[in-house]
């Protein structure tokens, strides 16, 4: 059973994860009804500081701390409790992340840094916005850095044993995380930081922004690695069957180190100044990444036949009338799944040359960006929730909860397919993204967002205060879980985390060298993009001074 001290930890990161989750929904329901032009913020309130918030506290600030709760809660329960010294490393990580948050929460909400998630410049915002990203980092890094040390420990008392498989894909997780900050750290700091207070004149655009998608893109495996590793270890547990493969698996999230990280470009396929060489190599290498995303469908879809096969389920699609509806905990994961198909066609789509050039500068980004990460991941963290919180605090998941959680995952479920189906539309109709409400003098082509059923700003606006609904029924969900639930009085009644047993017996042992996947992605990122950075500093235009447009 974890710890107390390991509990704590945990349930420290879910609690600040939740109250930027509450921030940053409320600010998506402002925009969709200053997009749809239904509602005038007060004088002291901007667009661009609710879009800019709504990006920062949801996309990086509640996956990041919700994800380290997740993994914190699953070293423990795999690897042993944490020592003291692990511990008081992932406290000051906490500490450090949470003074960034503060920090540039505080300094967006103060309209002092509205510049988006993607902070692009020549957008400039104030210097201790940047501190604030960098604490942020820092933070995650410390706290990265502890649980890589409680692995290390482990494996020093297990020598020639392979990791259990959530430690195994905490760690890929990690390495991935730590290689991506990589461009964001330097950008910052080199960069921005500089710029910012004065210190330089001008920044490089074109180099800062290729270092932000250096990370970007990573970012998006940041978040939906500890999404597959719930689909991996929890799902066959709640379906009473072991992990389909270890080593597939494990050779899934191997490819994600791997094929993460040389492919930013293609979130730049419209900016000159890089080559179309570059551009075509990152984007056939974005492509790779598809192959380990499948290899991750074939697996858990196999789960589910293998599992309702063996309750009786014959004929074709037999199995699928055995599988667990009843249980929130799986029902909310499969849904989120559901949504990754269209996502990941969507993302197909955006990395081709042609089509994103139609696309790129409109709502159906916006559109694919919500259907991929407001619904897979953000789903399946909610699934992890009914049963993550309930471990941590020894509160049961009583039924009147469990039926509350079902109309939360549906509701989210109907919001969101709503909204992003608008947005997709919209985005074909070249309603651009990043902008309030647009309507261009009333011309034919504009007023075509605001007319038809599914096509329109009304409807997204309805698909957002769905979502918002739901994110409040949520955090209900959650305070009761943490503070008013009954506690558990017997062993059968306390939660479990649900990990499921899995067969190393032919995992080749190769898989778990670090340093060779590791020196394989640096070798492949170099390919990438040493030449073409080189380009970037070696012939830099002058540089741009910063603009502050709100």
């Amino acid at each position: 059973m974890i710890g107390i001290q390991d509990r704590k930890l945990a349930l420290s990161n879910i609690i600040v994860a939740y109250i930027a989750f509450i921030i940053g929904t409320f600010c998506g329901l402002l925009q969709v009804f200053v997009r749809n032009d239904a509602l005038d913020l007060p004088t002291w309130l901007d667009y661009y500081q609710i879009l800019t918030a709504h990006g920062v506290l949801l996309a990086l600030i509640y996956t990041t701390f919700f994800i380290f709760a997740f993994l914190i809660s699953g070293m423990s329960k795999s690897l042993g409790n944490f020592g003291p010294k692990v511990r008081r490393t992932l406290w000051i990580g906490f500490a450090v992340t949470t003074i960034g948050t503060i920090l540039a929460t505080a300094l967006i909400i103060s309209g002092k840094a509205s510049v988006l998630y993607t902070f692009y410049a020549p957008l400039k915002a104030s210097g201790w916005f940047y501190i604030g990203l960098a604490l942020w980092v820092i933070g995650t890094w410390i706290s990265s850095f502890a649980l890589i040390g409680h692995y290390s420990a482990w494996k020093r008392k297990h020598k020639g044993e392979l990791s259990p498989l959530f430690a195994f894909m905490t760690i890929t997780t990690i390495i991935l995380w730590l290689i991506a900050c990589l461009g964001v750290v330097a950008t910052v700091v080199f960069q921005y930081i500089p710029w910012a207070f004065g210190w330089v004149g001008t920044i490089n655009v074109e180099l800062s922004r290729s270092l932000f998608w250096y990370f970007g893109h990573p970012l998006v495996y940041f978040w939906l690695l500890p999404a597959y590793m719930a689909w991996y270890v929890i799902v066959p547990k709640l379906l009473g069957t072991k992990v389909f493969s270890d080593s597939l698996a494990r050779l899934a999230f191997v490819l994600f180190i791997l094929f993460s990280f040389p492919v930013g470009f293609h979130h730049q396929l419209t900016e000159p100044g890089i080559s179309s060489f570059w551009k075509f190599l990152q984007v056939v290498l974005t492509f790779m990444v598809i192959i380990p995303s499948l290899m991750t469908a074939f697996s858990i879809f196999a789960t589910f036949e293998i599992s309702g096969r063996k309750k009786g389920g014959s004929g074709l699609f037999g199995w699928f009338t055995k599988l667990p509806w009843k249980d929130v905990r799986f029902t909310s994961i499969f849904i989120a799944m559901l949504f990754f198909i269209p996502g990941g066609a969507g993302g197909i789509i955006n990395a081709s040359f042609q089509l994103n050039e139609l696309v790129h500068n409109t709502l159906w980004i916006v559109g694919h960006f919500h259907i991929t990460v407001g619904a897979p991941v953000a789903m399946t963290f909610m699934g992890i929730t009914f049963w993550l919180i309930p471990y941590l605090t020894g509160r049961k998941l009583t039924r009147s909860i469990q039926k509350l959680a079902f109309i939360q995952i549906i509701t989210w479920s109907v919001g969101m397919l709503l909204m992003s189906t608008a947005q997709h539309i919209l985005g074909l109709f070249g309603a651009p993204r990043r902008t309030a409400y647009a309507g261009y003098n009333g011309h034919q082509v504009a007023m075509q967002w605001f007319d038809g059923i599914l096509s329109n700003h009304v409807t997204m606006a309805i698909g957002g205060t769905i979502l918002f609904l739901s994110a409040m029924l949520l955090v209900y969900i959650v305070c009761n879980l943490m503070f008013f639930a009954p506690l558990a009085k017997k062993p059968v009644e306390m939660t479990e985390f649900p990990m499921a047993e899995n067969d190393t017996t032919n995992t080749p042992k190769f898989l778990e060298n670090w340093w060779l996947w590791i020196g394989i992605a640096i070798l492949l990122i170099v390919m990438a993009y040493a030449f073409a950075l080189a380009e970037m500093i070696q012939h830099s235009p002058p540089g741009s001074k910063g603009q502050i447009t709100w």
